[in-house]
């Protein structure tokens, strides 16, 4: 018996499903649609009180003043009103911003939430302000100004000069931005290249001006031309370091002094000593019946451009014990 009543009202609901009965469905679903409009036009009309974010909008001078942080854009508030005005101002339809006006550079960098009460007020059309839940707003404003600056190759990464001068097209740029970024600019300006052939002089590159956050420029790229440069030349002479000599061998080197001509750009100049440039002799390269060693020069620092030994042979000669070596 339990059974044939669960048989029964399984077929009670079934039955709507045949194809005679699928009007039973629309009718369902039209009641259903109709109860909900209903519903919702009947809760848009009600009163609610809740807490919102009410857009803002910044009037400053713009070519005067700059921000160097990100403004609010929403201040939040406690407002009652109809659901309607609530709905609308959650969709963004239609809602004027309260206008927040700085008049001059601001000596505070924060702004009491209390005091947007009045442009609030203004501008809250239908909906009923009761709190500002926001303490402060919190901006900061520079002075917008203009430099032109030179420019310039920037050094390698290790700080030695660059193998090539480079002429500028434009020959200088002018950077706008705030006031304390501007003035920290170099003068002149570097400008980075790409990766270049060291001897590269023909043709040019086109390179792009990067700069700081919030600064622009009067153009997006400069064309460069590279040419070479001419190198400083200095002779050094360097008393050589012997390697796998007898402890007890009494010997003289002739010359003495090796002669090694370095060359440099001038900018490097300043970084190049006599103590860098070393000259090794291994006595292993001597023969049984040789008495003629090769000077060979260790690893130079990255500024030294280019370096000779101008002796390429030193002459060995081993003194008896007692005789001292000059």
């Amino acid at each position: 018996m339990p059974l044939q009543r669960a048989r029964t009202l399984v077929q009670w609901f079934v039955r709507p499903l045949s194809e005679p009965e699928r009007s039973f469905w629309r009718v369902v679903t039209s009641c259903l649609l109709a109860a909900v409009t209903l519903w919702l036009l009947n809760a848009l009309n009600k009163t609610y009180t809740t807490r919102i974010s009410y857009p803002l909008q910044w009037n400053y001078d713009a070519t005067q003043y700059i921000p160097v942080r990100p403004l609010e854009e929403h201040i939040s508030v406690q407002v009652t009103g109809r659901g309607w005005k609530l709905l609308r101002n959650s969709l963004g339809f239609e809602v004027r911003p309260a206008e927040v006006t700085v008049r001059r550079l601001p000596v505070s960098r924060s702004l009491p939430g209390g005091t947007l009460r009045p442009a609030l007020i203004v501008t809250m059309e239908g909906l009923q302000l009761n709190a500002i839940l926001t303490d402060s707003l919190y901006f900061e404003f520079e002075k917008l100004v203009e430099r032109r600056l030179p420019l310039r190759l920037s050094p390698a990464a290790d700080g030695s000069a660059l193998p090539f001068a480079a002429s500028f097209t434009p020959t200088s740029i002018t950077f706008r931005g705030p006031a304390s970024t501007i003035a920290s600019l170099p003068s002149p300006y570097p400008v980075h290249l790409p990766q270049a052939p060291a001897g590269s002089s023909e043709g040019s590159i086109i390179v792009p001006i990067g700069g700081p956050a919030l600064v622009e420029t009067n153009v997006a790229e400069v064309r460069v031309k590279l040419q070479p440069r001419p190198l400083l030349t200095r002779v050094v002479r360097v008393v050589p370091e012997a390697r796998n000599f007898p402890l007890a061998l009494n010997y003289r080197l002739k010359p003495a002094r090796v002669p090694v001509q370095v060359q440099y750009f001038a900018e490097d100049s300043a970084r190049i000593s006599a103590s860098q440039v070393r000259v090794l002799v291994d006595y292993r390269q001597l023969g049984e019946s040789d008495s003629v060693l090769q000077p060979v020069l260790m690893p130079l620092p990255t500024a030294v451009r280019g370096a000779r030994i101008l002796t390429p042979a030193l002459r060995l000669s081993v003194l008896p014990a007692e005789t001292s070596p000059n």
